[in-house]
């Protein structure tokens, strides 16, 4: 991954480092074992999640996180679990609780990249580590684990052009982006810009707010009264939730059998790649990233170095040269679905194909 793209661009990262936090800051990810006292097995892991309406927090990360986290600590390690719900106001409450807990580390998945960056000098301040969890958060954080934004990016336009085959040229998409308030959003835009410019027109593009399927879904609907309903070839959603919200507009205005993209492998899109609804996801090892950022905050929480765990540095506009471990992505059709969810444990051949769709599933030889 390249180490600059993992910093969002810095137009989009002008924060103050007054209030970050004190320069110390731009010396980046810690030693880990510079102000953390030597512990043993009995630690208390703060675990802050940013929302709960995509299936990964509650299905997997929570779970997994957990999980690994007792297997690390022969049982004795506690997780103090809190989602904020999509609310960054709330999240920073979440990290004062945590703090006031005590609290020996904290894995945080930020709502908002930039307002989480006070609330994670506090914890820097009472000497608590904390492992930015799949978003790169701002301020003095010690640890990173997450996918390669730009590459996931990049995977589901090249998928988009693949599907639109010979004619991309002559075709028309829309851009289904995530939140302005996620710099992963914005890696994912930067990497999908990077294949798609030039090789087909982009008729509309949004960000979209808190990435919502029924947000997406209301700019599909300006996109299809503003372009056409037979004006639209192809769609770039960048996860499954919204590719939701958009293929329901797209079906209420009679538009069927077009490309769209997603990202999350969430059981209801592999269920609509089944069916041909939607063209593809991006299938990202939760059990990797999340088994990472547990290894990663019980090593902290001890006092451990993390050379053995962490092979690259990464950059955020407060923090250089942050451990990270980043963890590759697969692009997911209908081809393989037995070689990806079903091979690595996510879902189970029944849970897809119900009898709803059993058909479609027995049609691509899944069953």
């Amino acid at each position: 991954m390249r180490r600059a793209a993992v910093a969002v661009a810095t137009t989009a990262m002008a924060v103050s480092l007054a209030a970050c936090g004190s320069a110390k800051e731009s010396d980046g990810g810690s030693d880990s074992s510079d102000s953390a006292a030597k512990k043993g097995d009995d630690i208390k892991v703060g675990l802050l999640l940013p929302e709960n309406q995509t299936a990964r927090y509650e299905k997997f990360d929570k779970p997994m996180i957990e999980k690994k986290v007792k297997e690390l600590t022969n049982n004795k390690g506690e997780v103090v679990y809190a989602n904020a719900k999509q609310d960054a106001s709330l999240q920073n409450q979440q990290v004062d609780t945590m703090i006031t807990n005590k609290v020996d580390v904290m894995i945080v998945d930020a709502v908002d990249y930039k307002a989480i960056a006070g609330s994670v000098k506090k914890a820097h301040d009472a000497g608590i580590k904390v492992v930015a969890f799949d978003r790169l958060a701002e301020g003095p954080i010690d640890a990173y684990t997450s996918f390669d934004n730009v590459t996931v990016g990049k995977t589901q336009g090249e998928a988009l052009l693949k599907a639109l085959g010979d004619k991309a040229k002559d075709s028309q998409i829309v851009m289904m982006n995530g939140s302005s308030t996620d710099p992963n959003a914005a890696q994912f835009k930067e990497g999908a810009h990077s294949v798609l410019d030039g090789k087909v027109k982009i008729g509309r593009e949004y960000d979209t707010k808190e990435w919502k399927p029924e947000n997406a879904n209301a700019n599909m609907q300006a996109a299809i009264s503003a372009l056409g309903k037979d004006k639209i070839d192809g769609v770039y959603s960048a996860n499954d939730g919204m590719a939701g919200g958009s293929i329901t507009a797209l079906k209420r205005a009679g538009i069927a059998d077009i490309p769209v993209t997603g990202q999350d492998a969430e059981l209801a899109g592999v269920q609509r790649i089944v069916t041909g609804e939607q063209y593809m996801s991006v299938f990202k090892s939760y059990p990797k990233e999340a088994e990472t950022a547990a290894e990663m905050a019980v090593a902290l929480a001890k006092g451990e170095s993390l050379d053995s765990i962490a092979n690259d540095k990464v950059d955020s506009a407060t923090t250089k040269g942050v451990p990270a471990v980043i963890v590759p992505v697969v692009s997911l059709t209908k081809d393989n679905i037995k070689e990806t969810v079903i091979k690595d444990g996510f879902y189970t051949i029944d849970e897809i194909c119900t009898d709803k769709y059993k058909a479609a599933c027995d049609k691509i030889g899944l069953k």
